[in-house]
């Protein structure tokens, strides 16, 4: 790979997708070699023509899938939903007793631990209310890939072990002759999962109360990082929390948001 393959790649992903890959020359390399040499792309320029010109969108998709890390596991930072549990949900419950309609965004949901575990959660805080309310929860990632394993909602024993046994029980079933589990259709139901590239405008019609955007913010520079959370600030309702990862932070001059306890802030 060349420096200025690198830098093609490198400025392709960082203004379609804000991803600061600058100093990744040896991870990209790594990470495509095999697929540009199997696609029978001489070079990756070769490559790189064709995933501009494919008007399907599909190279560019595979890119994507290729190039993020999709990182994730169930009980990931668990202190988030034990304070959605004690501290969000009873104020949610009571700002909208009349309407009973919630806004919840995963907006980086990759293979569906987190955005499945915010539905559980709101299964049993509301316990026999449930049905009674509207509490979807929209999750979105950029890589199709991860998304078409959140939507399968497999997982293997190995990586639902740490969840308590009661979500086991009620949200789990075993599948196939592998220990391999999958998420009831139940489960399935509550979550909507949608391809979405936070770059892009975002097209929410209403506002969210809840948005997870967690450890997705270390791929980004400084000034697309301040833009997003602007971004995510004017789409919350005011009192809204904003969860992080825990080894991130929000700058000083980026939206006006309050710190309320580790990696979690209030509009």
């Amino acid at each position: 790979m060349t420096q200025a393959e690198f830098l093609r790649i490198y400025t392709f992903m960082k203004t379609r997708y804000g991803i600061d890959m600058s100093r990744k020359k040896e991870i990209i390399q790594g990470r495509l070699e095999n697929y540009v040499r199997n696609g029978g792309w001489k070079t990756y320029t070769e490559y790189m023509d064709a995933v501009e010109h494919d008007f399907t969108g599909k190279l560019e998709k595979q890119l994507v899938d290729i190039l993020t890390t999709n990182h994730t596991f169930f009980m990931r930072e668990f202190e988030h939903f034990e304070y959605m549990k004690q501290v969000v949900l009873p104020w949610l419950r009571q700002k909208e007793a009349r309407r009973k309609d919630l806004a919840i965004w995963c907006g980086a949901a990759s293979t569906g631990e987190e955005p499945y575990m915010v539905a559980m959660l709101l299964k049993d805080f509301f316990g026999l209310e449930y049905n009674e309310w509207d509490t979807k929860v929209l999750a979105t990632d950029v890589s199709t890939g991860a998304l078409k394993q959140a939507m399968a909602g497999v997982y293997t024993g190995e990586q639902i072990e740490n969840l308590p046994e009661q979500w086991k029980r009620r949200y789990l079933k075993p599948v196939g002759n592998d220990g391999c589990y999958e998420v009831t259709k139940e489960l399935k139901q509550e979550v909507l999962f949608r391809q979405f590239n936070l770059m892009e405008p975002f097209p929410f019609k209403r506002k969210m109360h809840v948005v997870f955007l967690r450890n997705v913010m270390i791929y980004f520079d400084h000034s697309t990082k301040r833009q997003l959370i602007q971004k995510v600030y004017d789409v919350m309702e005011p009192g809204g929390y904003l969860f992080i990862g825990r080894t991130e932070t929000l700058e000083r001059d980026s939206a006006p948001f309050k710190l309320v306890s580790p990696s979690i802030f209030r509009k």
